[in-house]
């Protein structure tokens, strides 16, 4: 009768196991939660600044055109706003005169419109020349 009464205890997990793997759950699953948070926000930040790269981009391509088209480059630093894949961007284009006669940089700096910091995203800078003739 003994060996029935100490199978029957063997076939379960006692009160403290439990408690114990409920505590460890309790621990690990908040850190774990964090840290999927963190990265789920990551790729929130990396999608907006590729987004930005692209607006950069697409500026730089239309300012080529202008160039291409009229032979010079538009002088002043211009600001403007575009839509583009869904969300409002503020974009600002200055120029710099370089020490090369006729080569002009122009850094093209995106950031989000609703972006009360009016932070920019990305950056990117180029060397332009007005066609020769």
């Amino acid at each position: 009768m003994s060996d029935c009464r100490s199978r029957s205890r063997a076939k379960g997990f006692t009160l403290i196991e439990v408690m114990v793997a409920m505590a460890v759950v309790a621990v690990a699953l908040p850190a774990l939660l964090f840290a999927l948070i963190q990265q789920v926000d990551g790729t929130e930040y990396l999608r907006e600044r590729t987004l930005a790269s692209w607006v950069a981009a697409n500026k730089l391509s239309e300012l080529q055109l202008i160039v291409a088209n009229s032979g010079a480059i538009p002088s002043g630093d211009v600001q403007g706003e575009s839509r583009f894949a869904d969300r409002d961007w503020h974009w600002s284009m200055e120029q710099q005169t370089t020490e090369l006669p006729g080569f002009v940089r122009v850094e093209i700096a995106v950031g989000l419109l609703d972006d009360r910091e009016q932070r920019y995203l990305h950056r990117t800078v180029a060397f332009l020349t007005p066609k020769q003739p």
